[in-house]
């Protein structure tokens, strides 16, 4: 950004680095007596040269007033300058020069608001071309100028002197002293962040790198904006826009966001390069303001509880709230977070700490307000502490180490350089307030909406506007194919998958019906939720919930593997689904096609078996069927070819196969290597490092290598369970339940036979 110090003293001699003198520039004299109102008339001093105005400019639109300067002939009315920012005025307000040489602002009740302290006899005032408004004697001599006193902007030709200071805008739209301070610290020139609304300052996230006590900021009519001693010389380059003030108009601010940045904007269309009248970001600093914020007292860059990452914008910051939070003020985006639940009652701790699950952030830190740290911890056991902790709001996560957050949280942001994660604890379910009798939560009644007892029916015509025309497919399968699209819900649109069957015939019709009656009879937070249906004329589709991570197969097979804890809990979540499946619910129904592509994942990681179109439902007295082969191949039991009766069982050997995929993070079947015809059938793979002991090798390239390790035992105990699963014969397989408290290890896991011991 800066260019070399001495190429710079070669191009500029000191003499015409600092800008002219103000009074050599050409004006029209406001004389004594004048005055302007605050009104609709848009009345103003203008400079000679009609680029600046000073005056009114109405901000609210329930009328209040700002006395400021801005660009006149551009479009937008830049405001550079403001007299009363932290105090609008009133329609009727009026700015006057008294003959006795005051100048003053008044509200329509003659309020005093704003005011030059008077220095002599002002004779009268003017609004100079380069948008410095001054009061000056008859003598010509300025004794007061605006470029004296900076808001957040600076200008060409204008100086921040030592003592001087920009201070941010409250947002975008609220032109009130924000929470960033540009100013002189300790021989430097730094940005920080204040004690907002309180004028001391909290946190330095930048400085220049400049330590003479005899500097001042400048900013000159050829564009540079750099650091100047006392005798003139450059002591650090800033910014430079290499094109003349003549031809573009320029300018610094320290933005709402804590950036500064200069601007530029042509003041003669260029038709040669297309370039479009507008401000364009020239230079800025510093480069990513979203990871200098790590003070236990700073709120950070986007405000509490809020994660800031860095955008394509020009680098302007984009602040998120975590799920379960939503902006404190939706109108200002760094306002930071706020819960749309009620936080613990550690007076009913024990039942409290059921009532909680976590959302996870990747690559994301909340820097300070730790309270507690532990090392070497698995997380699992990170998560525990928190949840059984009424005072944790939130976990970092990182090589083995757990840190506890205190709420709000503070200073968080999201960089791919951090390889840890933040697990953030929300409710469950949708509470938001204390009731006022005992304590007790009020929550919205889960049952509103249940799958089976408010199904939505909706036409083939909302569908079809819902999904854009059907437009974003998300995948595909023999009978159907799956779009995203939005509905209505309440005041925001709910993000959906539509299913839609391809084809009408006997087959899909009956696929249709099973569909909606299999999911219809469930209620398990690990299946998929069925929200309607459409069977209008020869349209047949299924609305699920919209699950934003996709599917198991995309997570699970990338670079870099997905970690050792989310892969178990993934395996946890779905042997719990499909125990729900078989011996929970109503209806025992049969899946059929147990695989990758029908886990799938929510904004948490949480999976949810979904794709019930293959499902065989039983009566209650039921325990097996016969059909023909259902399922897809390498998940597919091998009593679908024995002509053999179709139990539960099948969807046992599907998980085993599917377990082994998670826990080795390797597909059913894989090649040697590129140029290698054979193949390595995982089953037997893992089968054989088992017998021999040499469990490692299943793992040896694993992205998480070392946390496998750490939980050598675990992952043992899971190999094995998948063995048991995939046994030829049947009756060897054991049940969902018995597979789920295996896993849990609430029971011991025997030693497996060889998964081919079944002999026809």
């Amino acid at each position: 950004m800066a260019f070399p110090f001495l190429s710079i003293v070669l191009l500029f001699t000191p003499s015409i680095l600092l800008p002219s003198s103000s009074i050599a520039q050409r004006h029209s004299n406001v004389t004594s007596g004048s005055f302007l109102t605050a009104d609709n008339t848009n009345s103003s001093w203008i400079s000679s040269s009609g680029e600046f105005a000073f005056g009114f400019q109405r901000i609210v639109p329930e009328g209040g007033y700002l006395l400021s300067i801005w660009f006149d002939k551009i479009t937008e009315k830049t405001i550079v300058w403001s007299a009363n920012r932290d105090s609008p005025s009133e329609e009727g307000s009026r700015i006057q020069l008294f003959a006795d040489g005051r100048f003053e602002l008044h509200g329509p009740r003659g309020d005093l608001i704003w005011n030059v302290a008077r220095r002599g006899g002002v004779a009268y005032a003017a609004m100079l071309d380069s948008g410095n408004f001054v009061l000056a004697l008859n003598t010509g001599d300025i004794v007061w100028q605006s470029f004296d006193h900076p808001t957040d902007t600076l200008l060409p030709t204008q100086i921040l002197e030592r003592g001087s200071s920009l201070v941010s805008t409250y947002s975008e739209t609220n032109f009130s002293t924000g929470r960033f301070v540009f100013r002189e610290n300790d021989g430097t020139l730094a940005l920080q962040s204040k004690n907002f609304p309180m004028d001391n300052n909290v946190y330095q996230y930048w400085k220049t790198g400049n330590t003479d006590p005899g500097y001042k900021l400048v900013f000159n009519q050829s564009g540079y904006i750099f650091l100047a001693a006392n005798n003139g010389s450059i002591l650090e380059e800033l910014s430079n826009s290499g094109v003349s003030a003549d031809r573009t108009y320029q300018r610094a601010i320290l933005e709402y966001d804590g950036v500064f940045r200069h601007y530029v904007y042509p003041k003669f269309a260029d038709s040669t390069d297309g370039r479009m009248m507008k401000w364009s970001i020239l230079d800025f600093f510093p480069q990513n303001i979203c990871t200098l914020f790590n003070g236990a007292m700073s709120w950070g860059a986007c405000g509490f509880n809020s994660f800031c990452s860095a955008g394509d914008d020009e680098e302007r910051p984009i602040c998120s709230c975590p799920d379960g939070y939503s902006p404190t003020d939706s109108n200002i985006r760094m306002s930071g977070c706020k819960p749309n639940f009620f936080m613990h009652n550690c007076d009913r701790q024990s039942e409290e700490s059921q009532l909680f699950r976590f959302h996870e952030i990747l690559n994301t830190d909340f820097t300070g307000g730790d309270y507690m740290g532990y090392r070497s911890m698995e997380e699992d056991q990170c998560r525990r502490a928190c949840l059984d902790d009424c005072f944790c709001a939130a976990v970092v996560y990182e090589g083995r180490n757990c840190w506890k957050k205190r709420f709000p949280l503070a200073n968080g942001r999201k960089s791919p350089s951090f390889s840890g994660k933040i697990l953030i604890k929300i409710r469950k379910d949708n509470t938001t307030q204390v009731a006022s009798s005992g304590g007790k939560p009020s929550t919205i009644d889960p049952y509103s909406n249940l799958p089976g007892v408010h199904l939505r029916s909706f036409s083939f015509g909302e569908l079809q506007e819902a999904t854009n025309g059907f437009k974003e497919e998300l995948g595909s399968g023999a009978c159907s194919t799956v779009y995203k699209g939005a509905v209505k819900d309440e005041s925001d649109d709910k993000v959906i998958a539509v299913k839609k069957l391809n084809k009408i015939s006997a087959e899909a019709e009956k696929e249709f019906k099973a569909e909606v009656s299999s999911i219809s009879r469930t209620n398990h937070k690990n299946l998929v939720k069925l929200l309607g249906y459409c069977e209008e004329g020869q349209n047949r589709l299924l609305v699920y919930e919209f699950m934003t991570n996709g599917s198991l197969a995309s997570f699970l097979f990338q670079k870099p593997k997905p970690s050792w804890y989310s892969r178990v809990q993934i395996a946890l979540a779905t042997a719990k689904g499909l125990c729900y499946l078989h011996q929970e619910c109503s209806t025992q129904i049969i899946h059929c096609d147990i695989k990758p592509q029908n886990i799938l994942l929510d904004e948490s990681l949480t999976a949810k078996i979904s794709d019930f179109g293959l499902a065989k439902l039983l009566r209650t007295d039921q325990t097996k069927t016969t059909t023909a082969i259902r399922g897809t191949r390498g998940y597919v039991a091998p009593e679908w070819y024995r002509n053999m009766p179709i139990t539960s069982k099948v969807d046992v050997y599907s998980f085993g196969i599917l377990l082994l995929e998670i826990v080795c993070c390797r597909r059913k079947v894989e090649r040697h290597g590129e140029h290698d015809e054979s193949v390595v059938i995982l089953v037997e793979w893992a089968y054989d490092c088992y017998a021999s002991g040499r469990l490692k090798s299943l793992v040896d390239d694993d992205d998480d290598d070392d946390d496998v390790i750490r939980d050598i035992e675990r992952f043992e105990k899971f190999v094995m369970i998948g063995i048991w699963c995939v046994q030829d014969d049947p009756s060897l397989r054991p049940n969902m339940k018995r597979v789920l408290h295996m896993l849990e290890g609430a029971i011991q896991v025997p030693n497996p036979p060889h998964p081919e011991s079944f002999i026809t």
